[in-house]
């Protein structure tokens, strides 16, 4: 049977790297994302700390396997500030991921505003081919994490973005739970229509909204069980990224570590 390790976004147990591994290992984890680091968010990240990061990572036996560095959250009216990422911080986050060795850099699919024409789809379409142009010449995958009040929030409209770019540097990260609340059922709908190009898997659990009552996984509205066994059996991933998302996180994320193995085992 295919087997699915368990990744954690470093940030969700602590911004101190340091901690946040020794958790980590202690749980048998020994995968992580990078996000927020206690001097900044990626790659706004003081030298020292990267290092500091470095070494623990390569004395530890770990994996970066992706690093987030929140670009493309604005909405496409802001073509200046999204030029700014596309020209500043993905080059940047690109560098750093070759020298994490990881090979996927998560994005974001675009704030949709209010009556917003769908003409803007096309300037969707065109930054998000740069970016992948970009992350291809370093052999790095750019990753769409949908998000609620996207463009890309559900399966089926990340689906159409990816598809529309067509690179084989773009591809999805998919987040069942901020699919929850959009027109579709994150599980099986949102995942049938996206599972081609999912690259990375995100897991979180709600009671309400996609991120307003975040809880442990298995205590809110997400169909964890199908949507692992169907990642167990179309073997898309070789891990899933637990992204924990409530408090206090220590003990949640050892929580949902603990109900996740329980899943897998079953």
């Amino acid at each position: 049977m295919h087997r699915l390790e368990l990744g954690m976004v470093s940030d969700e147990i602590s911004p101190d790297f340091n901690e946040a591994a020794r958790h980590g290992v202690d749980w048998g984890i020994s995968l992580f994302e990078l996000r927020a680091l206690k001097t900044g968010r990626i790659p706004a990240v003081d030298q020292s700390e990267l290092r500091e990061v470095q070494a623990l990572v390569k004395r530890n036996g770990l994996r970066i396997t992706a690093l987030s560095p929140g670009i493309f959250k604005l909405p496409l009216s802001q073509t200046a500030k999204l030029e700014e990422e596309l020209a500043t911080t993905l080059p940047k986050t690109l560098a750093l991921a070759r020298d994490f060795g990881a090979s996927l850099v998560i994005v974001f699919g675009f704030q949709r505003e209010q009556n917003e024409s769908p003409e803007m789809f096309s300037r969707a379409v065109d930054f998000m081919s740069r970016a992948s142009e970009k992350a291809g010449k370093d052999g790095i995958k750019i990753i769409i994490e949908n998000e609620p009040g996207f463009w890309c929030d559900s399966g089926v409209n990340t689906a159409k973005l990816i598809q529309t770019v067509d690179s084989p540097y773009l591809a999805a990260n998919w987040d069942p739970c901020n699919g929850y609340g959009t027109a579709e059922r994150p599980f099986p709908e949102g995942y049938e229509a996206v599972k081609r190009y999912i690259a990375n898997v995100h897991v979180k659990d709600t009671k309400e909204g996609s991120l307003i009552r975040c809880v442990p996984v298995g205590e809110g509205a997400l169909n964890w069980k199908g949507q692992l066994a169907a990642l167990v059996r179309d073997q898309l991933v070789h891990h899933v990224t637990i992204e924990t998302h409530c408090l206090p996180l220590v003990e949640k994320s050892k929580q949902n570590i603990e109900t996740l193995k329980q899943y897998l085992a079953e």
